[in-house]
């Protein structure tokens, strides 16, 4: 008796991967050449650093496009359907344990730095020695050399951000709602509406840090909090960005009516790293901007 055995697809060589690490390298290389030459008059590394968001864009593309061609070709099997869902789950559980390190390191320094510094647990000489004048409090506006900053509060541009990302999953969740019903209309409408949602949450970001550089004085030299405000904020909102990129992907795939009920795992990717991205955004609003 002989066995069925499904038909994995291997795709061919690509040069996609190879492009995404010169893309990612130059993002690395150029972000921390304009950190350093922000006090200089050069001025290369922004340079470098937009071009490798330009190189990432256009890998993304790509590769979904060979993707896509692919998937409409009829070339993936069931198999192949549970590898790309078994790799989205690995990708978001990685993405999970990236901003558990961001936010382990916001605990650490609210909740053991901090008091120990002030001289909790009879490390009152500690605190002589090291910063007679430091006060144990979180946000930590005060810096060694004396220079004080404000803290960004919850209300404001964070609450409206808060606002429109939640509303946001709840229009994506009808968008997909919409393509389970095969209704065309609704599914267009609802995820336009998250793509510009998605938009003004970035552009509103845009506006919060302009305020905290220029009006509020809070840096990434304004101390272990605007360190950890600005790589979570900052990180979160690049996640942002690749979140509306896919989804803009996913609205003109559906102008082109590629998903169906029984075969939208591409949607259904793309409403899982969204709805990550908000619950994410929900946690770094409470413990960044509340606390």
């Amino acid at each position: 008796m002989t066995t069925k055995h499904e038909t994995y697809y291997v795709p061919a060589q690509s040069i996609w991967p190879i492009v995404g690490a010169i893309g990612l390298f130059l993002i690395a290389f150029g972000a921390g050449s304009y950190i350093q030459q922000l006090s200089t008059e050069q001025s290369s590394g922004g340079y470098i650093l937009i071009a490798g968001i330009g190189v990432i864009i256009f890998m993304l593309f790509g590769w979904f496009k060979n993707v896509i061609d692919e998937s409409m070709a009829g070339l993936y099997s069931a198999q192949m359907d549970r590898s790309f869902r078994q790799g989205m789950s690995w990708f978001i559980f990685s993405e999970v344990m990236f901003f558990g390190a961001f936010f382990g390191a916001l605990f650490y320094a609210r909740m053991i730095s901090v008091p120990w510094l002030g001289g909790a647990s009879n490390n009152a000489m500690t605190h002589e020695v090291l910063w007679p004048t430091f006060e144990a409090m979180w946000p930590l506006i005060k810096t060694p050399d004396g220079t004080t900053t404000e803290a960004m509060p919850w209300t404001g541009l964070p609450l409206i951000n808060t606002i429109i990302l939640v509303t946001s999953s709840v229009t994506l969740h009808f968008a997909h709602t919409s393509l389970e019903k095969m209704k065309r209309t609704p599914l267009i409408v609802w995820l336009a509406i998250t793509i510009i949602l998605g938009s003004v949450f970035l552009y509103l970001q845009v506006l919060e840090y302009t305020h905290a550089y220029h009006d509020m004085g809070l840096t990434l030299e304004s101390g272990i909090y605007g360190n950890t405000f600005f790589l979570l904020t900052g990180f979160h909102g690049m996640h942002v960005t690749l979140g509306t990129l896919f989804l803009l992907i996913l609205f003109l795939r559906v102008l082109k009516g590629h998903f169906t009920p029984d075969k939208q795992f591409a949607f259904e990717a793309g409403s899982w790293y969204w709805h990550f991205v908000d619950v994410v955004w929900l946690g770094l609003f409470i413990f960044v901007y509340v606390l």
